[in-house]
């Protein structure tokens, strides 16, 4: 999942292009590691019925959007909706999304770079990354926001040198075509485990699609904030045909068992050909964009941060700017959350990738689920809005259950609980007083 930034009087076709951009980040170029090892080929469904719920969403978000465009948006709408504790606790669990979502490129950056420098900590890495953005962030980020639209293309020219690669091994003009592996066809062996790899993927698939509630915020940029529910339409068919075209690419080029949750699978197929350079060139397009990705999130944190105290759901010390109109107490809170990110680094290298991404898909999917309820209580008046919403909930509650299933996912998920019930907390203290007037 990536970041992006405001444009100004888009047409729907040009958001469609900044949305394709924003949303491929490292939740797809690494985080499709974990999926394609636990779901062999039925990550393709598991993207296939992610593409389509993210769908439903992303037509409720738009739609809310189209009808009442608001500053906040889905925060907004909560509140709307079902009153102040929604748009508190749900600015919240975004916030904490956004910060777990930070870690998961953070240590995706790392695992980048280890490609070259694999006997160095991924510590020291994650530290190095951090503090770069955290330095640009300081001396102002629009620089950063400017290039962020070239660093888009970069991401899927990216994909398309992989596609282009593997086609020209699978028709065998690298001189080896026939090591590619064919996509297995009985039941048993498309659907492992009987269909708990499936199950145990859809979250991740999930994640891969992260972003659109950006999408959500972008929409009121439109010449027609109408034509929103249009322009998510195009993105998610590019996004769904690029990543279930590159994924079959993979399960065609590399068996399941050399499939490392710690390497992106991209790079696992192209490191196999003897063509010295690629691979190379390709973790350094992976490293420039996932770091702008990372600089992008610190930057939304931070604000996200001031707006929270700004609307009274955040203490007001947080919306204090300093001399270089830097949120300075914000920005210091997010400097801790990363300096603890680069903590639990140390103490757990080996499966902190996949801890940190389940939690931050985790969260992401409740912010969905107060989406998917504000469109209900707002706007759904058909019978076929009210289906609709409906089957999203059910593949989000499918996804979020399947994390139960697996050992390391489990940890993600109440890890992701532990941050609910402090929110869930909060947002009690904050009725409290407000009830007894001391806000």
């Amino acid at each position: 999942m990536s970041k992006c930034t405001n444009q100004t009087n888009l047409s729907w076709w040009q958001l469609s292009l900044i949305g394709v951009g924003c949303i491929i980040g490292t939740g797809y170029f690494l985080g499709s590691a974990i999926p394609i090892q636990k779901a062999g080929p039925s990550v393709l469904i598991a993207y296939l019925v992610a593409g389509i719920g993210t769908w439903m969403v992303f037509q409720a978000l738009a739609k809310l959007t189209a009808h009442h465009p608001e500053k906040g948006s889905f925060r907004t709408y909560a509140k709307q909706a079902y009153g102040s504790w929604a748009g508190f606790s749900n600015g919240w669990v975004y916030w904490s999304a956004e910060m777990l979502i930070m870690g998961s490129q953070l240590t995706a950056l790392a695992l980048f770079a280890q490609f070259w420098f694999p006997t160095i900590p991924l510590w020291i890495f994650t530290a190095v990354f951090a503090g770069l953005g955290l330095l640009i962030i300081l001396m102002g980020v629009q620089k950063v926001e400017q290039m962020e639209n070239l660093f888009g293309i970069m991401k899927v020219a990216a994909i398309l040198m992989f596609v282009i690669i593997a086609c020209a091994s699978m028709f065998g003009w690298l001189g080896i075509g026939g090591a590619a592996q064919q996509l297995q066809s009985p039941l048993k062996e498309v659907l492992p485990q009987d269909g708990k790899g499936l199950w145990l993927a859809l979250l991740f698939a999930f994640y891969g699609f992260g972003g659109i509630e950006v999408m959500g915020l972008m929409a009121q940029e439109l010449k027609d904030p109408k034509e929103a529910p249009k322009s998510g339409n195009i993105m998610l068919l590019i996004l769904t045909i690029l990543y279930l075209l590159s994924f079959y690419l993979v399960l065609k080029l590399v068996p399941l068992g050399r499939i490392d949750s710690n390497e992106s699978p991209f790079l696992t197929a192209l490191k196999q050909y003897d063509l010295p350079w690629v691979p190379h060139v390709f973790n350094a397009i992976l490293i420039i964009a996932g770091f702008s990705t990372m600089v992008a999130s610190l930057y939304a944190v931070t604000t996200m941060l001031v707006a929270l105290a700004e609307e009274g759901d955040a203490p007001k010390v947080f919306a204090k700017k300093g001399k270089m109109k830097v949120p300075l107490p914000a920005f210091g809170l997010t400097t801790l959350v990363v300096a603890l990110s680069i903590v639990i680094a140390m103490l757990l290298p080996d499966k902190l990738f996949e801890y940190v991404t389940t939690a931050a898909g985790l969260m992401l999917l409740y912010t969905w689920i107060f989406i998917l309820a504000s469109f209900h209580k707002l706007m759904s008046k058909t019978g076929w809005d009210r289906i609709q919403t409906l089957f999203a909930l059910t593949l989000i509650l499918l996804a979020i259950s399947g994390t139960l299933l697996d050992h390391v996912s489990r940890i993600g998920f109440f890890v992701s609980i532990g941050f609910i019930m402090v929110i869930a907390i909060a947002t009690f203290i904050k009725g409290k007083r407000a009830k007894a007037g001391t806000l």
